[in-house]
């Protein structure tokens, strides 16, 4: 595990891969070692541009990859709904769900179309709802889900009073509850799952201080120059390529003997660069009575509740 690497990655031939946020940076490293290895990789993204580039630089590396766009804005519960039905419909089980796709600390406070926090809304309450939509296919392939988180987990807080930070927007408080969020996700899905008989490998993965564009589009032109100035020189004296951060998302997406309720990231100092393996767990995670409270409260917010024969609303309708 020591100097695991791409190459590393088993055989993905007849695998399905979804990979949100996959038209650039981490997630498009991500699809590009997926693709290599043989899976066949849909891109769930919102710029269809971006991804016909996206394709064409992955079909350039690997002739024969089988790798396509779909449109899925994780700023729009409807567009995921959308992007959900039509997977559903083609009824093909999915072996691997990368949540990927995020924001990063815009300067100023942001919503989604559905009125959420933009960060919240983005890194998080819409992953909750692709992958309670795509339960039924995920649960048919026993399939591995990895949730993107942070090392800025260990100073979030789950603000329950004002989830959206509709008062007090802070950047980076809001940007760290939304990590957060998704590591006691991926703790508590795994739980449900074994609770459920899912079937699912639900694991969480960080990739340190990655050089990727996350920053750049996050904190507004209005920000301090200072901060703006002082991330990008943070991540080349202390960081890493997006190749280098995807691999412990990769890791945990392919390497056999993965155990749910993991957390990956790299090994080095702090956790903001290295070889990928395990990653340390802040006890603010693993407090079960808030993340079951966390998933009531998804379910409320996106409408959506997981359930394995079909995708339930919870105004009793089903899609």
């Amino acid at each position: 595990m020591s100097n695991w690497t791409t190459r590393n990655i088993p055989s993905q031939f007849g695998k399905l891969a979804i990979v949100t946020g996959a038209t650039g940076g981490l997630g498009l490293e991500t699809a590009l070692a997926l693709a290599g290895a043989g899976a066949e990789v849909i891109l769930a993204a919102r710029n269809p541009t971006k991804g016909r580039n996206a394709e064409t630089l992955i079909r350039r590396k690997f002739k024969k990859a089988n790798v396509r766009f779909e449109l899925a804005d994780m700023a729009s519960l409807a567009s995921i709904a959308k992007f959900s039905d039509s997977m559903l419909a083609a009824g093909r089980p999915i072996d691997i769900l990368v949540n990927n796709a995020g924001i990063m600390a815009p300067h100023e406070r942001g919503t989604t179309a559905d009125g959420f926090e933009t960060q919240f809304g983005v890194n998080y309450l819409s992953h909750f709802a692709l992958t309670a939509r795509l339960l039924p296919l995920l649960s048919a392939a026993d399939a591995r889900v990895v949730q993107l988180s942070s090392f800025a987990h260990r100073s979030g807080k789950i603000h329950f009073e004002d989830l959206n930070y509709a008062q007090g927007y802070k950047p980076f408080p809001v940007y760290s509850q939304s990590k957060l969020a998704m590591l006691m996700f991926a703790i508590e899905l795994d739980r449900q799952s074994k609770a459920n008989g899912w079937g699912l490998t639900s694991v969480a993965a960080h990739p340190g201080f990655a050089r990727t564009d996350l920053v750049a589009n996050g904190p507004a032109p209005g920000a301090n120059i200072l901060f703006r100035m002082a991330i990008p020189l943070a991540k080349r004296l202390i960081g890493h390529s997006g190749a280098q951060g995807a691999l412990p998302t990769l890791m945990a997406a392919t390497m056999p003997g993965v155990k749910g309720g993991q957390y990956f990231g790299p090994r080095g100092w702090k956790e903001f660069k290295g070889p990928p393996g395990p990653g340390k767990i802040e006890q603010n995670a693993l407090d079960t009575d808030v993340a079951r409270k966390l998933w009531q409260a998804s379910e409320q917010l996106t409408g959506v509740r997981f359930q394995k024969s079909a995708v339930v609303q919870l105004d009793g309708t089903g899609s």
